[in-house]
């Protein structure tokens, strides 16, 4: 029975040695991630794709929109140069450097991503905070609305709303997108503050007499903020899919001139996948690729930031 005891007591004791000697929750998270292998691929392949994007302009070796073997496509006769000295992957079929539009391509594929999360987390976090701050009647309303959006599949509810609009643009992408993601921000900050409402710091602040909209302000709001945060890494995979799912379908920026994956890829797929079938595979493969580092990196944090994995 006492060795029974000791094995349950010695995770207590470990925790509250580390919490003595002042390691936090969020020191613990950094440690376990830095362990991780897959958290530390995630890192990697995100990193790598930011500072892509960041400096694209600079690394790009010609300019993306130049059509310099324009002469050589015979689009008649199903010719477009493949890899060649001066271009590594060859060209499109406007003759323009696909290496240089693959790398500026990440940039804004990058942008639309990141509008379209951060769109989705502001309003999901308006939803969501005003229906676990007031509950009652406003809770309500909220989180039927939130349940009519959550019923329709995710793309085809940013398919619904990128038809709404008449002129397609990039920022039809990213409009539709951040609607599929506001569904789920609402829940998961509407689900924290829920729980910080039963609190001791919260009950210990009502009972001390502090406003309402201090104490949500000051109290619940930040600390329900971690859930967000991981899922907004997650949501940032899912906005460059579903974007690109989107220009796939002919809903996206109709611009043939703009480089970014997700028009390469509709592009490319569509018109030329029997002629220059590589034309569709890089932009792909990118795609995949960062989808999987934010991923991985979303899921490290998310198990990272858990106390129930704290050893």
């Amino acid at each position: 029975m006492n060795t029974l005891l000791n094995k349950k007591k010695e995770p207590i004791d470990k925790l509250a040695a580390s919490s003595a000697k002042g390691h936090s929750l969020g020191g613990e998270a950094l440690r376990r991630m830095l362990r991780s292998p897959v958290a530390i691929t995630g890192a990697v392949i995100t990193g790598l794709f930011l500072l892509v994007a960041i400096f694209a302009p600079l690394l790009a070796p010609k300019d993306p929109y130049e059509r310099y073997l324009q002469s050589q496509v015979i689009l008649g006769q199903g010719i477009i140069p493949g890899a060649q000295p001066g271009f590594p992957l060859g060209v499109d079929d406007f003759g323009r450097d696909y290496l240089s539009r693959m790398l500026v391509g990440a940039q804004n594929t990058l942008l639309v991503g990141v509008l379209a999360t951060i769109i989705g987390v502001a309003v999901g976090m308006l939803i969501g905070g005003l229906a676990g701050a007031f509950g009652g009647w406003v809770d309500t309303v909220l989180m039927r609305l939130v349940d009519v959006m959550l019923s329709v599949p995710s793309l085809l509810l940013a398919i619904s709303v990128a038809a709404l609009f008449q002129k397609p643009s990039q920022w039809t992408v990213i409009v539709a997108v951040s609607m599929v993601s506001v569904p789920i921000f609402a829940r998961l900050l509407r689900g924290s503050m829920l729980a910080q409402r039963s609190s001791d710091h919260v009950l210990a602040a009502t009972s001390l007499g502090v406003k309402r909209g201090a104490i949500v302000l000051r109290h619940m709001l930040p600390n329900s903020l971690g859930p967000v945060i991981v899922q907004a890494t997650l949501t940032l995979a899912t906005a460059i899919l579903e974007a690109a799912a989107l220009s796939f379908l002919g809903l996206g920026d109709p611009d043939p001139n703009r480089a970014e994956w997700g028009i390469m890829l509709s592009r490319s797929a569509r018109q030329f996948l029997d002629i220059r079938p590589e034309l569709a595979y890089y932009p792909a493969i990118a795609i995949i690729v960062v989808a999987l580092g934010f991923t991985l990196l979303g899921e490290s944090l998310r198990e990272a930031l858990d106390p129930k994995n704290r050893r």
